[in-house]
């Protein structure tokens, strides 16, 4: 159920600096500092102050915040425990790249902003794990007030559980910052592999300035606590017993910060958080540099003075990145996909790591969080791929050039594409479908790998205009074009991405997807010039048609060939529009809409007929499928609602039931990125957000 603290006292839309947003918007969790699947903290409720903030796997990584207002003190993050009342919060709007919580107390208003600055015109700012958080106070009553703030984030930022051995040291930058430093003793770089797991290596910084009103110490929180609820300032001095355990009497990094409220106008201070992991993926036993490392190297005190300095202008950017965005996303897609667009752009690019890869160039690694941890899935690229098209195609390419290079390893037997390339952050060779005994074949998605790729590919060439990068592993593509030609018509009893579901002979979807594979892989044979392509076309189109006869159940398509009065989701049939193949007459997807449009239940449109649990990836691509502004909302407000109204409080999942709103598994996951397919359909948008990528990435 809505609370109020979501509500303002605007009616219909919340129209902050042009940003329209709908009214009354409740994220099932909200996104605070996200960098990647590592640095990845959220609120779980409604408001900052009900509960500890979490990592996106619900493990607490603790972050205070309090304000002595007149000599008055209030809580404005974390938990009663702290033992200090809490601020009235009267708002919170999630932006692209921006969080902005709103109290008000004492004739006074906090505005507390949590900006990531995942600006795609810079790749020196998308790749740069800080978060700045802004205290910015103004006067509501003309009176001047006297406010100090009080911050503090806890060392289990940088434990993977609670009992492991912490260490911290306070340092000078050489622009005289103070930066607050905290890390395991063991440093076990790169060492776990696995699902749900923390980072348990490199440094969790806390940066500010110091002077004769500004502290910063590390300390026991609840020493700091008590001394700044009753001096007003901070011990003055650092807690030196260490090394001990998280759990053992837990550990702040803690900054207080005096502001002068004016009568008139508003001032403001900040800090930032930052995470340095020294090495973030290994590929095929080789440890990967973050990208941010190819600017700073291994100075990352440099990298912190730098970002501390730019902050007044990176703000600036993000609020006309954010502001265009969901401008532009409202006026075509509506207020209610603008809310979604928001709540998930940081969610995406924090599913994966930045890395430089072995060609120099950026590879982005992602995670199946909550799935099974795999890195570099390629049904998990797939849908995540509307996102990084749009917005940087080059991070498209970083995620398709690890699973080429190892699809022509020894090591990969099959003819058809390879699931993954590890378990995060560890990609050296599959695991799914793997044990001690090798690769069992039948828990393989030969059709799934084969199509995805080939239709990846073709979207990145589309993109940037360019087939080059498709040229580069074109003896994979023609094999694996081969297979779906072989395999593809009417596929036998295997798994597609949808494996939650089991395994499905004769499945129309999945032959749909190597129907538009090839159609793309024949519409980059054109652009080779390739005297084969009409060949390939011809293919194509007659394998659609044959797919029409076949699939054709009354008034819509069935779920398999072989099962009359069966149905699901054809959300494969997305690209015949997207990439222009031209395979499939307009009435194939006029007539499935209409079906979807009576089979929904309260939250959504399920998967198919066999169970009520749907995938929020695929529910907004069958939205798209018409290209009809109506069909679009008709699939997507159910969907809308179960975001307001549903009862589990964690990162947004894309597997959740249409009848009770709860998730049944995942979450956190880049599948999300699928969520910006409406995009896809607006060269024009399209062109001009991907143009903003930084080309000398």
């Amino acid at each position: 159920m809505l609370t109020s603290i979501f509500l303002t006292q605007l009616a219909g839309l919340i129209l902050l600096q042009g940003i329209e947003l709908p009214h009354g918007f409740r994220p099932p969790a909200v996104p605070l500092v996200v960098h990647d699947p590592y640095t990845s903290v959220w609120s779980f409720s409604d408001t900052l102050t009900e509960q500890w903030c979490c990592h996106w796997t619900g493990k607490q990584r603790t972050m205070s915040g309090l304000l002595i207002l007149d000599g008055k003190f209030f809580r404005f993050i974390g938990p009663a425990e702290l033992g200090v009342k809490s601020m009235k919060q009267v708002a919170c709007n999630v932006y692209p790249t921006r969080t902005i919580y709103e109290y008000e107390e004492g004739g006074v208003k906090l505005s507390l902003k949590f900006t990531t600055p995942m600006v795609t015109d810079d790749f020196r700012w998308l790749s740069t794990p800080c978060t700045f958080v802004e205290f910015e106070l103004a006067s509501v009553d003309g009176k001047e007030h006297n406010a100090t703030v009080y911050f503090d984030i806890g060392t289990d930022w940088c434990v993977n559980v609670e009992k492991q051995v912490v260490q911290w040291e306070k340092l000078k930058s050489s622009e005289g910052l103070t930066l607050l430093k905290a890390g395991t003793v063991e440093q076990p770089i790169l060492e776990k592999a696995g699902d749900n797991i923390r980072i348990d290596w490199g440094y969790v910084y806390l940066v500010c300035r110091t002077d004769r009103t500004n502290q910063a110490v590390i300390t026991e929180r609840r020493a700091a606590i008590d001394s700044f609820t009753q001096t007003g300032t901070l011990p003055d001095r650092d807690d030196v017993g260490f090394p001990r355990a998280v759990e053992d009497r837990p550990i702040a990094l803690a900054v207080s910060i005096p502001i002068i409220v004016p009568a008139q106008g508003k001032e403001s201070s900040y800090i930032v958080i930052a995470y340095d992991d020294i090495y973030s993926i290994e590929f095929m036993h080789e440890k990967l540099k973050p990208w941010y490392w190819k600017e700073y190297g291994e100075n990352f005190a440099s990298l912190l003075d730098t970002v501390y300095k730019e902050y007044p202008s990176v703000r600036q950017k993000c609020e006309e990145w954010d502001t265009f965005l969901l401008k532009e996303t409202s006026q075509k897609f509506g207020a209610e996909y603008s809310a979604l667009v928001g709540l998930t752009y940081r969610h995406v690019f924090g599913s994966g790591k930045i890395v430089v890869g072995k060609d120099n160039t950026p590879w982005f690694f992602h995670k199946e969080c909550f799935s099974n941890g795999c890195i570099g899935t390629v049904d998990v690229t797939y849908p995540a791929s509307p996102f990084f098209a749009l917005f940087t195609p080059s991070l498209l390419r970083g995620m398709l050039e690890p699973v080429y290079l190892y699809a022509k390893m020894p090591e990969w037997i099959f003819e058809f594409a390879p699931h993954d390339v590890g378990t995060y952050p560890k990609a050296n060779g599959q695991v799914y479908g793997r044990d001690k005994n090798g690769f069992k074949l039948e828990s393989q998605m030969p059709v799934e790998e084969c199509g995805n790729m080939i239709i990846v590919t073709a979207l990145y060439s589309e993109i940037v205009g360019k087939i080059d990068y498709a040229r580069e592993h074109w003896e994979l593509i023609e094999q694996w074009a081969n297979y779906l030609k072989k395999h593809g018509i009417d596929p036998e009893h295997q798994l597609c991405t949808d494996d939650f579901a089991g395994h499905l002979a004769h499945n129309t979807n999945l032959s749909l997807k190597a129907i538009v594979a090839l159609g793309a892989f024949a519409k980059m044979c054109k652009q080779r010039h390739l005297t084969n392509a009409g060949e390939w076309e011809s293919l194509a189109k007659n394998m659609a048609k044959d797919w029409i006869e076949r699939a054709k159940d009354g008034n819509h398509f069935r779920l398999t060939f072989d099962k009359p009065d069966t149905w699901s989701m054809k959300y494969n049939l997305v690209w015949d529009k997207i990439l222009g193949l031209n395979l499939f007459p307009p009435e194939v997807a006029k007539m499935e809409v209409e079906y979807y449009k009576t089979r929904q239940n309260k939250y959504g449109l399920p998967l198919d007929i066999r169970k009520d649990y749907t995938k929020t990836d695929w529910l907004v691509w069958c939205a798209t499928l018409t290209n009809n502004v109506d069909d679009f909302h008709a699939l997507f407000q159910p969907f809308y609602s179960f975001m307001n109204e549903t009862p589990d409080r964690i990162p947004l999942t894309d597997w959740y039931d249409t009848k009770t709103g709860k998730c049944v598994g995942f979450r956190a996951r880049p599948v999300i990125g699928g969520v910006y397919i409406p995009f896809l359909y607006h060269r024009e948008l399209w062109q001009s957000i991907a143009s903003k990528e930084d080309t000398n990435s």
